[in-house]
């Protein structure tokens, strides 16, 4: 697609795909609308080998967060109790010996789903409801809660970094629609409406080697173009998952707003979308076996009016 992204389109595509009403004024999952209970078990039949991938990294200080965006920091895990305590005589008032901890977080520090709730376009957000339901207290409409039974179901992986013959793509390299199809061609795996669309650019598994997160988390990165908003539609996938922070090309392929492809996926269309997820090893397993199609189980934690939710999803074959 010829696209000049900008603001007038943003507003044509979110006029052009937007989801409002699609299932009823009550709607608050958007395009998770699109898995059906026949999808989820007919994936389920895809697990033959019983192999099992987690796609999430591990919560710790050793994080993506450098303060780029938002303030977001790295999880902090603190000790309540400990071993130490215990041999000293510190717990012997309790009768019992233990350990306990904490764990201090941004819902969208590690991998995670962001919430329906997470992105406004002027005064409202998905399903045209007001942006003013979403105050200090949480997520009135849209939080993460309302998903905690619909994420799973096929699961299908894009290797556009394998396609292409590199290691990892190019921070600010874009991937088009075109080679998305070309790639699932190639793969001669089927896009099919309701799946979790996996794409694999490659650039965690270049910071994990260099040793450095650098800008990974708000900098520089590869992604999908502004295009793929029309392609998500025309697709009907339930979600699109990926393996840097933001999903879309950066630098953005305008200055005129920051983050384009968000202000239309999120809020008109009521895309759901997986950020920071680690397809390293499911990526090695399907180009081993040749089967990019497997069966997807990633449910968010149920935090009440949360813009979003860390998760350790799995991919099963």
């Amino acid at each position: 697609m010829n696209i000049k992204v900008g603001l007038k389109a943003i507003e044509e595509a979110s006029e052009k795909l937007s989801n409002w009403g699609r299932w009823g004024s009550d709607d608050q999952i958007g395009t998770l609308n699109h898995v059906t209970p026949e999808d989820i078990v007919n994936a389920a039949k895809l697990v033959r080998s019983g192999k099992v991938f987690a796609l999430g990294i591990p919560l710790d200080r050793n994080g993506p967060q450098t303060g780029l965006f938002g303030g977001r920091f790295n999880p902090i895990h603190q000790m309540l109790a400990t071993g130490t305590d215990a041999v000293t005589g510190q717990q012997d008032w309790n009768k019992i010996r233990y350990a306990d901890d904490t764990l201090n977080l941004c819902v969208q520090g590690a991998t995670h789903w962001d919430a329906l709730g997470h992105i406004f376009y002027e005064d409202k957000c998905y399903n045209g409801h007001d942006a003013k339901l979403i105050d200090s207290r949480g997520l009135s409409v849209l939080g993460i809660e309302h998903s905690r039974n619909k994420m799973v179901g096929r699961g299908v992986l894009l290797d556009i970094a394998r396609f292409r013959g590199v290691p990892w793509l190019k921070d600010g390299e874009g991937i088009s629609n075109d080679e998305l199809n070309k790639c699932a061609r190639a793969q001669n795996v089927e896009i099919r409406k309701g799946d979790f669309v996996h794409v694999r650019t490659g650039q965690m598994e270049r910071c994990l080697s260099e040793g450095v997160w650098g800008g990974y988390a708000g900098g520089d990165a590869p992604g999908v173009m502004f295009e793929n908003c029309y392609w998500c539609q025309e697709k009907e996938i339930g979600a699109l998952c990926m393996d840097t922070w933001g999903c879309e090309v950066r630098p953005n392929e305008t200055t005129e707003a920051n983050q384009p492809w968000h202000w239309v996926v999120i809020p008109a269309m009521g895309l759901c979308m997986g950020e920071i997820f680690y397809l390293k090893e499911l990526a090695d397993d399907c180009e081993n076996d040749g089967i990019y199609e497997f069966f997807f189980s990633g449910p968010p934690l149920i935090i009440t009016g949360g813009t979003g939710s860390p998760i350790n999803p799995q991919a099963m074959k």
